[in-house]
This record gives C-alpha cells, structure tokens and sequence, in this order.
C-alpha cells in the first residue's frame, strides 16, 4: 500500500476509562487529518474491574488479569469496526491501527520501572484483519524515560507558532501540559488528576458518570483545608520528567484525608475542581511564564465550571479550545495514536527525550501482523 495513500486507524482509552475513541486519519506531507472518529462505550460492569484493578483494589488472580487483556481487546476491534462501517472504510484501505490498550498500571521510577497497557493487539489483528502496532510506551521506559506524555511531538507539529510560546493543556484522567517556547523547544509533563477523580466522585454520590458541565462542583464551595492538604501530595512538588495516573490519585488517596468526612459531596466536588486548576496553573506559571495563549483539548473542555477556573487562574493568557485552530479536542490522543502508528512503521522515533527524560529518540510500539487472507473484516459480534 502506498504510504502517501493509507489511512491509519488510532485507538484510545484513557486514564479515565469512560469510552473508547477511535480515529481515521490520513496525512498529507506527514501530517494528519482526521477523517472519522467514533466513541465506543465501555459496558458498565467492564469499566468496574478495568477502574477496580487500575487502582488496586482487586486481588491479582492470573486467569481473570488474562481474560480481561482479551476482553478489552474485543471490544478495542469492535470501536475500529464500527469506525470503518459507519465511515464506509474498506479495512484494506487502512495501513495500521495504532492501540494504546488500557493502562491498569504505570510506574515508570523504582528499582524495576514500568507501565502495563491491556488490550491484547493480537485479538484486534485478527478481528479487524489490520496489522495492528501497540505497546507504546515500554520502549521509552527501557531508555530510562517516563514513558509519558507522548502527544508532545504531535502537539508541536500541529499547533507551534514560531516565535511565540504557548501551551496546550490536555483535561483527561490526568492534566498533562506541553509546553512549546519562542524558540521550539518542547517540554511535557503530568500536572496531576483532572476528571479521573472527578468522574469517580461524581459517580459515588450522584450515579453519574461525569459532572455535566461542572454543576455539581459549582453547587458547592471550595475547601481550604482540603484543598490545601490535597495540593500537599509530594507529586506536585516533582520536577519534570514526571508522569502520574490512577494508581495515585485515586479516590482511596482522596479518603486519606480526614477533613472529607466533615464536608458536603458537593464541596469535596468543588475542591477537586479546584485542585485541578490550581495544580494546572501553577504547573504553567512554573514552567511556562511567558506562554501567550493555552489550548485546551481532551474531556475537560466540555466542563464549563473548569474552563471557567482556568480562565480567571491563567489570566491574562488567552485560553481556548484546541477546536479554534482546526483540532478536534476530543480526538487528538486518538490521532496521536494513528500517526505513532505511522512513524512505527517508518522506523522513525515516537518519543520526545526532552519531555519523557529518555536517553535518546526510540522507535515506539510493536508490530502485531494481520492475518493473509482476502476475506472482509469480521462482523461485529459484540465482544462476547
């Protein structure tokens, strides 16, 4: 397949864990283009172990760690078939399917450093009948890098401005910035926890999966106390290379604090808010103090009430939705994945040493070869 012709297909679920984005993309000169996307949910029960292992609270039985590795891997296949059916997209016109899996863990510092991504690539493969590339993250890891963030490259390719110095803010489970300076240097980090903690929150004590436009926090008010005990976690004092996820701030982490008990679902909720945006701007402020503008992608734009905070704690520097310069916000991970894919198989390097702290560029990801046959992709089954 002519490489300047093909599609590539990205797949994401983040820190989060709340759906499945799917991507099809093309690139002109290297550079992509969404052409498709698609949010694939995850059934309910699912989503519980995924939530419940990610964050420890599972015991660790081998046969159950094994079926839910397939598990994710069915319905990974089944976002891409739906993409390509609802894009009427010939599985042959895609060169690859880049698959960043579900991370359950990641502990990228230690005497044994590591991240843990399911998913299985070899079930999406077969199901799809697309080469698939995954396992990200463990090359950069190996190089003595963080393994995260990885979108920088891709943010600077699409959204630097020479000259000027700017940040993009990505809201998923976990805020992560990329800062791009005057003079095109790039920097990357984890800011800390943004909807991970609270989505979890708003479930708990409203059954909902996330806070529609912040209205719960904005019904309450924000803690001090908390608010001050909470910014006091050792992981916001890190330098950068740094990266965080649900194996730290999780719900658990939060209850550690006695003062909880005393205050109202609704103002832990505004706290948590509140944590995010101030751990976000002073991240900014540190380490990108003469950044003009912020662009924001990922699901926390579509949380009113947060935007609104991070507007009044960045000031004066404009922010605003990555959506302004031609990006759609809630799929540029999936994208990062698709083009990753791309650079995997044209032997080019994934990772930013700057950002990941790395000892050189590596080429990311593993190759999982699509079956030789001539039959269509298979139907949907449901990932049963």
């Amino acid at each position: 397949m002519d490489d300047a012709s093909a599609l590539y297909l990205g797949l994401i679920s983040g820190t989060s864990a709340d759906s499945i984005d799917a991507a099809l993309v093309s690139f002109d000169h290297g550079v992509p283009q969404l052409q498709a996307s698609h949010t694939h949910p995850w059934p309910a029960a699912l989503r519980e172990r995924m939530l419940a292992l990610a964050q420890d609270e599972a015991p660790l039985d081998l046969d159950a760690f094994g079926r839910l590795d397939v598990e994710i891997g069915r319905h990974f296949a089944d976002a891409a078939l739906y993409l390509l059916e609802g894009s009427g997209t010939s599985a042959r016109a895609v060169r690859a399917i880049g698959s960043h899996g579900q991370t359950v863990r990641h502990r990228p510092t230690g005497d044994h450093p590591f991240t843990l991504q399911l998913g299985d690539p070899s079930v999406i493969a077969e199901r799809c009948g697309i080469d698939v590339v995954a396992d990200f993250r463990r090359a950069d890891i190996a190089a003595g890098g963080q393994g995260a963030p990885l979108l920088p490259a891709l943010h600077a390719m699409l959204l630097a401005r020479p000259g000027h110095a700017r940040v993009v803010l990505n809201l998923g489970g976990i805020a992560n910035i990329t800062v791009l300076d005057a003079a095109g240097g790039v920097l990357g980090f984890d800011t800390g926890p943004a909807n991970g903690l609270l989505d979890a929150w708003c479930q708990r004590h409203r059954g909902e999966p996330f806070d529609r436009d912040g209205q719960f926090a904005a019904s309450g008010q924000v803690d001090r106390a908390l608010l001050d005990a909470l910014l006091a976690d050792s992981y916001f004092a890190l330098p950068p290379p740094k990266s965080t996820g649900r194996e730290h701030f999780h719900l658990s982490w939060l209850a550690a604090h006695v003062r909880l008990a005393a205050l109202s679902p609704a103002d832990v909720q505004a706290t948590l808010l509140e944590l995010t945006a101030r751990s976000v701007a002073a991240a900014i402020a540190q380490h990108a103090a003469t950044a003009e503008d912020v662009l924001v992608c990922g699901g926390g734009t579509h949380n009113g009430r947060l935007m609104q905070r991070l507007s009044e704690l960045l000031a004066p520097r404009r922010l605003c939705s990555t959506a302004e310069y031609g990006i759609d916000p809630d799929f540029l991970e999936a994208t990062a994945f698709a083009w990753l894919a791309r650079q995997r198989l044209l032997g080019l390097p994934g990772n930013l040493p700057a950002v990941t702290g790395a000892r050189g560029p590596r080429v990311l990801g593993a190759i999982y070869s699509a079956p030789v046959t001539e039959s269509l992709p298979r139907v949907l089954s449901g990932a049963n």
